[in-house]
């Protein structure tokens, strides 16, 4: 049975956390902490197989320096960043202090529970006590598999969000078609002033095109489509 320990200031989020941990087979909650201190005297305490760590955290102690103060204890429990953070600076830096995976809120059950089934396979070739190249192979593998979650956007900008609006822009009824930030945001549910900053993140990505419809009848209109990648 896999420890978990959850560390999340956030009485809600530390709520859905729970319920997602207690969806997955093989999970049992230990503890859960709002405050990063407390936490910290705990892991050190105790032996424990992973920890959902939030990067802000209230008390001026973050999660960040919580896991740093782990690993200066020489504590190398394994922790699953959940964070709303997309700078690039932050999510290098937890990356360097060796976290098995990095989860932007909001995020779906389906995603929770890839990162624990990748920190499941990992747990379970440790176990073995040594690894053949065919171990290797599936654990680089697996980490390439998910590494499309890891992408670092621009500052400011949320992977969800450039998801939801990706996939309404691919979708059977949309897919190559011209569309302008007012129908995008209609089906979205995003305001149109999002909607174009995502889609010129899409066009500097070369993953959109623009153009301008002069045949409105009256202020040309900037529309947008998706291309083949």
């Amino acid at each position: 049975m896999l420890k978990l320990v959850i560390v999340e200031d956030d009485l809600m989020i530390a709520a859905i956390n729970r319920e997602f941990a207690l969806k997955t087979p093989g999970v049992s909650i230990v503890a859960t902490f709002y405050d990063g201190r407390e936490a910290l005297d705990f892991l050190l305490k105790n032996s424990i197989d992973l920890v959902l760590l939030d990067i802000v955290l209230k008390q001026n102690y973050s999660g960040l320096q919580l896991l740093t103060d782990l690993r200066r204890q020489g504590n190398m429990t394994d922790v699953i960043m959940i964070t709303g953070m997309s700078d690039a600076d932050k999510v290098e830096e937890a990356f360097h202090l060796g976290i098995v995976d990095y989860l932007m809120k909001p995020f779906i059950y389906e995603r929770f529970n890839e990162a624990l089934q990748k920190f499941f396979l990992r747990k379970s070739m440790l176990e073995k006590g040594k690894y053949t190249q065919a171990d290797i192979d599936k654990l680089l593998a697996s980490a390439q598999d998910a590494s499309p979650a890891y992408k670092v956007l621009r500052k400011g900008l949320q992977q969800q969000t450039l998801d939801k609006i990706t996939d309404c822009m691919t979708s059977e009824k949309n897919f190559r078609r011209f569309m302008d930030s007012e129908e995008i945001s209609s089906e979205t549910g995003f305001s149109k002033m999002t909607v174009r900053r995502y889609m010129n993140y899409l066009i500097e990505e070369k993953k959109a095109v623009s153009r301008t419809n002069y045949l409105t009848g009256g202020r040309p209109s900037i529309e947008f489509a998706v291309v083949d990648n």
